[in-house]
C-alpha cells in the first residue's frame, strides 16, 4: 500500500464518514482539515490489506495545530472509508509514537 492510494480519493473528495466515525473525531477535538492534514502530509506506520470490508492502514500524521495523530482508513480501489482517528499515547506506542508497544 502506498500514500497515494489513500490521498488520490481523499482529494477527489471519494470519502465515506460514519456518523460513529465522526462523532468520535468530535469528542476527541479533531476536525475533518485535521484529518485531511494526516492524510495529504502523513505516513502509513501499519498496513492491514486483509481488513474485511477493506483493506486499510495506520496513518501517522500532524493536525492543524501541530499536535501528532492518527488516522485508520481503509479504500476499495475508489473511495476513501474513514474509520477514526484519535491523538496516540505512550501507552500504546513507544516515544515516537510510530511504533506499537508490544503486548
Amino acid at each position: 500500500m502506498e500514500l497515494n492510494d489513500f490521498k488520490k480519493p481523499f482529494s477527489e473528495g471519494k470519502i465515506r464518514w460514519t456518523t460513529h466515525g465522526l462523532a468520535r473525531m468530535q469528542s476527541r477535538g479533531i476536525s475533518i482539515p485535521d484529518v485531511e492534514n494526516c492524510v495529504m502530509n502523513g505516513e502509513i506506520i501499519e498496513e492491514y490489506p486483509n481488513d474485511y470490508p477493506h483493506p486499510s492502514a495506520l496513518i501517522f500524521g500532524h493536525k492543524l495545530s501541530g499536535d501528532i495523530i492518527h488516522v485508520v482508513c481503509g479504500i476499495d480501489g475508489e473511495n476513501f472509508y474513514f474509520i477514526t482517528a484519535y491523538e496516540p499515547t505512550q501507552e500504546k506506542f513507544m516515544e515516537d509514537l510510530r511504533t506499537r508497544r508490544q503486548k
